[in-house]
């Protein structure tokens, strides 16, 4: 586990002890879990936009002549 000194302003330092007392968790854990919640969005991102650079237009269009041209079932109609 590392320590870590973070400068925060007193009405975000307020809010997020007001948040971890609600959730009945430390102000450390609040803290602990929205960086991992941060840390994986970040990542996600990441991994879908790599994703997307393999992907091929070609692919695409290939997959999309596959679609049935159909009307759309009830409940699936634009509005």
């Amino acid at each position: 586990m590392t320590a870590l000194t973070v400068r925060l302003p007193n009405s975000v330092h307020q809010k997020i002890k007001e948040l971890a007392a609600r959730d009945d968790i430390s102000v450390n854990q609040f803290i602990a879990s929205a960086a991992a919640e941060k840390m994986a969005s970040v990542l996600t991102l990441d991994f879908l936009k790599s994703e997307a650079a393999l992907g091929r237009r070609s692919d695409f269009e290939h997959y999309l002549r596959m679609v049935p041209d159909a009307p759309a079932q009830a409940g699936d109609e634009r509005v």
